[in-house]
């Protein structure tokens, strides 16, 4: 199985490290893996740069064709093919399959606890992973991939780009909204978690949450003005 490396963290990205090998699943609440441990098997992939020591992560938009997670910022990633060699290579295979990234200047650091989507039953493997030698990246298959960006840590971090979503189902989490996008459910949760739990984390309003449907369009509106995040 494809090894990872904690000792190939870089300083900058020790906080994220120690935040990921304390992580307890029982944070993400229904998202634990049932009893059975039933459920499809996939990995996405965290990969972190710190590029002049400002970290940043890779995240993609989702096409809006498909037919799960239609639209939505995720971490590459996906199904863990019989193929792989673990999460570990599914992560770093599907990464390069979505964003044309070179796996070879990829150390990964961490596997994280499997967490269930309860929407899709898939159980997935959070890959940590430091981007060491980051290389172009871009939207391979527009079928399956709409936008790929690399969003600075500081955006996450700055409490003004933070608060409550709803989503269809009326469960209430975190969101973050940045480049026109807004980050919410499995991938905001996560992005949370490790922010809150890495001392990065700065005082975010909470209260209130947005209806998903309307964060979307204030996102959109506030980027076409040039008022939202451009990273």
């Amino acid at each position: 199985m494809t090894a990872v490396d904690p000792l190939a963290t870089p300083e900058t990205l020790r906080p994220l490290l120690e935040a990921a090998q304390g992580l307890d699943p029982e944070w993400f609440g229904a998202r634990r893996i049932p009893a059975s441990g039933e459920g499809r098997r996939a990995a996405v992939l965290m990969l972190f740069a710190d590029e002049g020591g400002s970290p940043d992560v890779l995240l993609t938009e989702r096409a809006s064709t498909l037919r799960a997670h239609a639209g939505q910022v995720s971490f590459p990633g996906g199904g863990i093919d019989p193929g792989d060699d673990g999460p570990v290579a599914a992560a770093l295979r599907e990464a390069q399959e979505e964003t044309g990234l070179d796996p070879d200047g990829v150390a990964p650091l961490a596997v994280l606890p499997d967490l269930l989507i309860p929407p899709t039953g898939f159980v997935v493997t959070p890959v940590l992973a430091h981007w060491i030698v980051p290389t172009p990246v871009r939207v391979v298959d527009p079928g399956e991939t709409a936008r790929v960006l690399r969003v600075p840590v500081e955006t996450l971090c700055d409490p003004a780009n933070r608060f409550s979503v709803r989503g269809p189902r009326g469960h209430v989490g975190p969101a973050f909204r940045t480049a026109g996008l807004v980050i919410w459910g499995f991938t905001a949760g996560l992005l949370s978690a490790l922010l809150h739990r890495s001392g990065w984390e700065r005082p975010w309003d909470a209260s209130d949450p947005e209806d998903v449907d309307v964060a979307w369009e204030r996102a959109r509106a506030e980027y076409a003005d040039g008022r939202g995040s451009s990273s």
